[in-house]
């Protein structure tokens, strides 16, 4: 049970403050609204010349053990590189690659993390393959299969919304195996006898595929620790939630800065729209939510981790974050009229960012109640 009389407090340390300055500063530099829009048509899942800096900033071992070539922090300090690449509509496998990594941080072999953890933080791209087509956000319900066969192990089955399959060197799928879920590495070699389909998905910024695992077979090291199995999954429910959650409060102040520009400058009837109460109100409404979304986040990135009431935080950041970001994108497509419907009104991308961000691991309801049984 919750010990509701325990006085919550939200850390925010140097390490934090430079991060999110650092990412602010580079994400406005690499990340202008007309390249996320761009990003709808382009060949590639992202630019890899801004992924080889990003790595050289040393952003992809920010939560991984300095013994493996990281820099020992924690998903508290992700989240500050995180939150801008969400108000500038980042397209990169940042947060794929992240969880990714924290699947073999907690639940991967010696022999897995030694050699996978180094290259990731020095720029290989990884990714998570959890979801199936049953849309189900309970990790734990898998239909896809792993079977032994000798000192192999064969898979089968589907997987949907894997993030950046296509350019992945590395993805972290979950299957059933003996009546028990099992994570598995899945290499570039393994992935080449998979039937990989990219999917059209509300976010067209995003690069988003289908997974065929029929007709791999791999190695039993592949397997992560069977024993931890179930722990990690629930670590990378928890991880994933607070990184999107991270990325829909920046939406949320990306698009609000998009309204109050727009009603600085719109005129009717020889007036600024923002000088209108119908406006006003709404956009105050927009940032009070983003607000304390930002409250519930950066509390949630100091406890996550931390049992039960490191869950009821992650769980409220992702209900609030959802909810401002929907608000506040809402509002935005409704205010810029019938402009606001189409790809060329700012505001569009940002409503479907939102939907992404909400939509994965779990929407606003799920997680209340998720919460409801965890407080009564």
């Amino acid at each position: 049970m919750l010990d509701t009389n325990k006085k919550p407090v939200i850390s925010f340390s140097d390490e934090q403050e430079q991060l999110l300055e650092v990412a602010t500063n580079f994400c406005r530099d690499k990340f202008p609204l007309d390249r996320a829009r761009a990003r709808i048509a382009a060949d590639t899942d992202f630019d890899k010349s801004v992924w080889d800096e990003i790595a050289s900033l040393g952003w992809l071992g920010i939560a991984v053990p300095e013994e493996f070539g990281g820099s020992g922090l924690g998903l508290a300090e992700v989240v500050s590189v995180v939150e801008p690449s969400g108000y500038y509509l980042a397209g990169t496998p940042l947060v794929s690659t992240t969880l990714a990594a924290q699947a073999l941080i907690a639940g991967g072999t010696k022999a897995q993390k030694d050699e996978w953890l180094p290259k990731i933080c020095e720029g290989a791209v990884a990714t998570l393959a959890l979801t199936e087509p049953h849309g189900d956000w309970n990790l734990a319900n898998l239909t896809c299969k792993a079977t032994r066969d000798g000192d192999k192990i064969a898979l089968s089955g589907t997987k949907t919304f894997v993030t950046d399959a296509a350019s992945a060197d590395l993805v972290v799928a979950s299957l059933m195996l003996d009546a028990k879920p099992v994570l598995i590495c899945l290499d570039r070699a393994a992935l080449g006898a998979a039937k990989i389909e990219r999917e059209i998905v509300i976010d067209e910024t995003r690069r988003s595929y289908r997974l065929t695992l029929d007709g791999i077979s791999v190695s039993a090291d592949s397997l992560l620790d069977q024993d931890k199995a179930a722990d990690c999954l629930a670590h990378l429910d928890q991880a994933a939630c607070l990184l999107l959650s991270a990325e829909a409060c920046g939406g949320a102040r990306g698009v609000i800065d998009v309204v109050v520009d727009y009603l600085k400058t719109r005129k009717q009837f020889e007036r600024y729209i923002g000088s209108y109460q119908a406006l006003k109100h709404p956009t105050v409404d927009a940032l009070l939510a983003m607000e304390e979304a930002r409250s519930h986040l950066y509390f949630a990135a100091s406890v996550i981790g931390q049992g039960e009431e490191g869950e009821i935080a992650v769980r409220m950041a992702k209900a609030r974050s959802s909810d401002a970001l929907a608000f506040a994108s809402d509002r935005a497509i409704q205010f810029h009229g019938g402009f606001g419907f189409t790809y060329d009104c700012d505001a569009q991308l940002y409503r479907r960012r939102g939907l992404w961000c909400e939509y994965q691991h779990g929407d606003a309801l799920h997680h209340r109640r998720k919460l409801a049984d965890l407080l009564l």
